[in-house]
């Protein structure tokens, strides 16, 4: 298991990438062990501390979207700059079967490609869905394509790609990739898609939840739904491929 680091340390920015309008991946300048779909906490001294998802861990990558007051303060950050993170938290995503596939909502995409990569890597055969309300907010496609994985758009405008959200494309796209495994990170919405269709074709799902955070590691419980904690038992949740209720 990776070692958690609970106490903040500090990594330089190296260099920042504008993805989107909103939406910046920082690569930082150190090394963080971790599984893909961990966290870690990010603090900015005097502003706040909230978790983002690895995008990787040698170096350290974080991709933000700006949604709020702190993610503001994090996108005017440059390279030179310090992030404090801690961590890694929470459990992730493991590697099972052969045939992937990955279904990303906006932003959420982001902690795909940490999967995709490892799973590339251990030969599985990866398809990834990347959901977005236009074209414009469609990110991370082509790092995607140079992992080697087969990438299909979606926009809910229809201005690029399929024309629909992320699920029903995938639901068009089981019977012909029969994948293994689906996995999911987005919208609650879409992950609650994603569960119907993992109980109708009988295929077992990782799905990664988001909730609110202070403390990162089951102490403070501000993120339990139902007696469920995102960040200690999650924030994947794997679904057999059998009609189960939901968390919320």
């Amino acid at each position: 298991m990776p070692t958690v680091h609970n106490l903040p340390i500090p990594f330089t920015i190296s260099m920042v990438k504008d993805e989107s309008p909103r939406v910046k991946t920082f690569v930082l300048d150190g090394e963080l062990e971790a599984v893909p779909g961990q966290f870690v906490m990010v603090w900015l001294p005097g502003v706040d501390e909230k978790p983002f998802s690895l995008v990787n861990d040698s170096p350290v990558v974080l991709t933000v979207a700006r949604v709020g007051p702190f993610t503001s303060r994090l996108h005017e950050k440059k390279p030179g700059d310090i992030l404090w993170l801690r961590g890694p938290y929470g459990n992730g995503f493991s590697i099972e079967g052969k045939k992937l596939l990955l279904v990303g909502g906006g932003y959420g995409v982001a902690p795909l490609l940490f999967l995709a990569r490892r799973a590339i890597k251990q030969g599985c055969s990866v398809n990834i869905i990347i959901g977005a309300r236009c074209a414009e907010d469609l990110i991370l496609a082509q790092d995607f394509k140079e992992a080697g994985c087969q990438v299909h758009l979606a926009t809910e405008d229809g201005s690029l790609g399929f024309w629909g959200k992320a699920p029903e494309l995938a639901s068009k796209l089981i019977p012909e990739l029969k994948p293994d495994v689906i996995y999911g990170c987005g919208p609650e919405g879409m992950l609650e898609a994603l569960r119907e269709l993992s109980s109708l074709w009988g295929i077992p799902s990782q799905l990664s939840y988001e909730g609110y955070m202070r403390c990162g590691f089951g102490v403070c419980g501000s993120c339990e739904r139902k007696g469920w904690l995102v960040c200690r038992d999650g924030p994947v949740l794997k679904v057999g491929g059998h009609p189960q209720s939901s968390l919320w």
